[in-house]
């Protein structure tokens, strides 16, 4: 048997964004999506500056961390106000 070897791939990610949005259907879609990847990574930084994890948060807030799990991805939920305040006073 061959003597297998870890190779991982190599990928640019700004490269290949910058590829991508050459087409103007990607770029279009890419763009409408903008705002809630902004929001997300908005979430996750607060939440990584705070120190806290998504189950810490969940008790602060009085949910389960499968909450804030869904609240931190872009998934079909869509969280109240009243959430995201308490998501907000939760990591300061």
């Amino acid at each position: 048997m061959d003597k297998l070897t870890y190779k991982p791939a190599c990928h640019d990610h700004e490269e290949f964004l910058r590829e991508s949005k050459k087409d103007e259907v990607f770029r279009n879609e890419y763009e409408a999506f903008a705002p809630a990847y902004t929001l997300i990574s908005e979430l996750l930084l607060a939440r990584q500056h705070s120190g806290l994890t998504q189950e810490s948060i969940a008790q602060k807030i009085g949910t389960a961390k499968s909450a804030v799990s869904r609240l931190e991805s872009d998934g079909k939920h869509i969280p109240s106000k009243t959430t995201f305040r308490k998501y907000a006073e939760a990591v300061d």
